[in-house]
C-alpha cells in the first residue's frame, strides 16, 4: 500500500484483528453484488469505502422516484439512469481507487456462472426468489461464499453461506425452492427505509470478515431483526443432507433447516 492508502484505510489498520494484511486482502478482492437497490446500496457503499478493490454491480432496473426513499446509491438527478451505472457513478466519487464494473442486465445462465466464478465473494441483494436461488446454485457450483440479506416491512435478516466449507449449508437448505411460496415486494407491502440500511450494512460487514479472514461469520446462523421493537433473534440451522442443490458436496449434514424469520 502507498501512503495515501495507508491514510485512507488507517482506521482499519489500527484494529488489532485487522492490520495491513487484512486490508491488502480487501484491496485484492473481487466482489459481485447482485442488486443495486435498497440492500445493494449500503452494501456497495461500505465495501467501496472499505477498500474492496473490484466491485461488480449487477442490476437491470432503472432509478425511479419511489426508490429514493431507501436506495442511497441513487439521487434525484439520476432518475431514469440504469441503477448499475448510477451506483458506479456514486462509488467513483466515494472512492476513486475502487474499480466498479456496472452490469446493466439480469444475471442468469452462463453469464451468472461466469461472474460468480470470477468473484471471491457474492452478495445477494436482490428482491425475488428466482434470482436468489439462481445465485445460490451458481455459488454452490463454484464453491464461492455467499452473503444473503432480505428486508420487508419492519423485518430483516442476514446470513452467510460459505460454500467453500464441506459442511456449510446453502441457501436452499434454509429456504427450499417452491412454486407456491408467496413473494413479498416492497412496492406492494412497503419497507422501513433505515431497515435496508441496517441489513445491507451487515452484509458488508460479513463480507469484509470473510474476505479479510477475521472474526466468526454468520455461517449456520441467521440474524433476524424486528425493527418495530428493535429486537434481534438468532436462528441456527445446519446443512440439509437431502438438499438437491448442495447434496453433491463432500461432508455430511446434521439435520434439516430450522424455521426462519422471514419468507425467502
Amino acid at each position: 500500500m502507498d501512503d495515501q492508502q495507508l491514510l485512507r484505510y488507517a482506521r482499519h489498520i489500527l484494529l488489532d484483528e485487522f492490520g495491513i494484511e487484512a486490508q491488502e486482502r480487501l484491496l485484492a478482492a473481487r466482489v459481485l453484488i447482485v442488486g443495486a437497490g435498497g440492500l445493494g446500496s449500503p452494501a456497495a457503499f461500505y465495501l467501496a469505502s472499505s477498500g474492496v478493490g473490484h466491485i461488480v454491480l449487477a442490476d437491470d432496473d432503472e432509478v425511479e422516484l419511489g426508490n429514493l426513499q431507501r436506495q442511497i446509491l441513487h439521487t434525484t438527478d439520476r432518475i431514469g439512469w440504469a441503477k448499475a451505472e448510477s451506483g458506479r457513478h456514486m462509488l467513483a466519487q466515494l472512492n476513486p481507487e475502487a474499480r466498479v464494473q456496472a452490469l446493466v442486465r439480469r444475471l442468469d445462465g452462463e453469464a451468472l456462472a461466469e461472474q460468480v466464478a470470477r468473484a471471491d465473494l457474492v452478495l445477494d441483494c436482490c428482491d425475488n426468489f428466482v434470482t436468489r436461488h439462481a445465485v445460490n446454485r451458481a455459488c454452490v457450483a463454484q464453491r464461492k461464499p455467499l452473503v444473503s440479506g432480505a428486508a420487508i416491512r419492519f423485518a430483516g435478516q442476514v446470513s452467510v453461506f460459505d460454500l467453500r466449507l464441506d459442511d456449510a449449508p446453502c441457501y436452499h437448505c434454509l429456504f427450499p425452492e417452491a412454486d407456491d411460496v408467496e413473494e413479498l415486494r416492497c412496492a406492494t407491502t412497503g419497507v422501513l427505509a433505515p431497515l435496508v440500511g441496517i441489513v445491507g450494512s451487515m452484509q458488508a460487514a460479513e463480507a469484509i470478515k470473510v474476505l479479510a479472514g477475521i472474526g466468526e461469520p454468520l455461517v449456520g446462523r441467521m440474524l433476524c431483526l424486528d425493527a418495530l421493537t428493535m429486537q434481534w433473534n438468532t436462528v441456527r440451522f445446519t446443512r440439509d443432507p437431502a438438499c438437491p442443490v448442495c447434496g453433491g458436496r463432500d461432508g455430511q449434514g446434521h439435520g434439516g433447516p430450522t424455521a426462519a424469520c422471514l419468507p425467502n
